[in-house]
């Protein structure tokens, strides 16, 4: 089995060196099982690197990476909201919409799941959830660290003193197909002693270059953004793919990807 773990500062080197550890010669498929990324400031790219990949995504019928991003998070709408509320409001009026704009967001987008998840009850607001718990943890005089998890909590349990907070992607029962959507299954977010709010985010597959960068890009955006309004300070992304592959042609990344190699790390 082929697998990586790599580590880089931005979302742009992070996804260029993820591309190399797969665009390997004793590998010809050109993908990895369990796969991990580190990303000390997901919110935060290399300028030149994206305008490559920009042109190159362009030349190549991609969408284009803000396209991708604001799936997981809408960045323009939340800066001209006043708050976490009216940012679920707006989104949620916008979201049925949205889904029949474009057949691929059909079954849903990961920030619709997010702000509107479908709970037993009704449409779940995770995200505002989320923001209270962490600014309420990051208030007291400790915050716990994370807690040992599996993949099975309900956005509307409440685990007192708990730091670990997870959200929940993939629906049990609804999300049945093989392929598409959600291939994000779940986010998980935790405080550390130094009010500091990382994440992980566990992608059942991972097209890198289809998706793989908006993901990364989208995910930090929405740490940064879950961070400000909770009063605490971002921290580092970690994505876990349960498969990553480089689809289509790799010749058209590859002189992007290896030009970042001559880029300080």
């Amino acid at each position: 089995m082929h697998t990586f773990n790599v580590a880089a500062k931005n979302t742009s080197l992070a996804w260029a060196a993820a591309c190399r550890a797969l665009d390997v010669p004793a590998h010809l498929s050109r993908d990895g099982f369990h796969t991990v990324v580190r990303i000390a400031d997901a919110a935060a790219e290399d300028p030149l690197l994206r305008t490559h990949f920009d042109q190159m995504r362009d030349r190549h019928g991609y969408e284009p990476i803000e396209t991708v991003a604001n799936t997981l998070f809408p960045a323009k709408l939340a800066a001209a909201c006043s708050s976490p509320e009216e940012l679920v409001h707006r989104y949620r009026e916008m979201y049925e919409r949205l889904k029949r704009m474009d057949r691929q967001n059909r079954g849903g987008t990961y920030f619709g799941r997010i702000v509107a998840y479908p709970g037993e009850s009704g449409a779940v607001d995770q995200l505002t959830l989320l923001i209270t718990r962490i600014r309420r943890q990051a208030s007291g005089k400790g915050p716990m660290s994370a807690a040992y998890e599996m993949d099975i909590a309900h956005p509307d349990d409440v685990v007192p003193g708990d730091s670990t907070w997870s959200t929940p992607v993939h629906v049990t029962g609804k999300d049945n197909g093989y392929r598409g959507f959600p291939c994000l299954s779940h986010c998980s977010f935790q405080l550390d002693r130094e009010r500091t709010l990382h994440a992980v985010a566990l992608y059942r597959s991972h097209y890198m270059v289809a998706r793989a960068y908006g993901n990364y890009l989208g995910l930090g955006r929405m740490l940064a953004y879950l961070a400000q309004q909770a009063q605490v300070r971002p921290g580092s992304l970690t994505v876990v793919a349960g498969h990553a592959q480089i689809e289509d042609d790799v010749t058209a990344i590859r002189p992007i990807i290896q030009e970042q190699m001559q880029l300080p790390a």
